[in-house]
């Protein structure tokens, strides 16, 4: 999935960029390739509509071999990240070579991103029961 969203840009502008979900594919059919192809793939349809860059947080080891560079040799910080903490997580690949040249500045998550805890319960309320797990790999509880 990608959604769109903005780097604001240290001379005052809004730069309109991407940011992507994670991919997911089956555990019985993971290294064999397919992530990285509908990765590329889907990056080549973004390039396709039009839009020149994607920055999103991520593993350099698997996003780099589709061209992935941290964002911080873009000069692209992560919102609400303090001067000198790690960063190696936020990376970024220009999808139309140029889009970010002159641009410094700091990436904002879509607000969409963010949800009320809150409101995440009463909406869960709303299906059956299941228990709440945290598994390998899961960023946030």
């Amino acid at each position: 999935m990608f959604m769109k969203t903005h780097i604001d840009a240290d001379d005052g502008r809004q730069i309109e960029v991407l940011t992507m979900g994670p991919i997911g594919i089956a555990p019985a059919e993971k290294r064999k390739g397919y992530g990285k192809l509908l990765l590329d793939y889907s990056l080549e349809k973004a390039k396709a509509l039009g839009f020149g860059a994607v920055l999103f947080e991520g593993n350099i080891g698997f996003y780099g071999k589709s061209g992935f560079d941290y964002a911080r040799n873009f000069g692209i910080r992560y919102h609400d990240l303090e001067e000198g903490e790690d960063d190696s997580f936020f990376l970024c690949k220009e999808l139309i070579p140029g889009t970010l040249s002159g641009v410094t500045g700091v990436y904002q998550t879509p607000q969409g991103y963010y949800v009320d805890p809150a409101d995440a319960e009463a909406f869960d309320a709303g299906f059956p029961p299941k228990e709440k797990l945290k598994l390998p790999g899961q960023l946030f509880e």
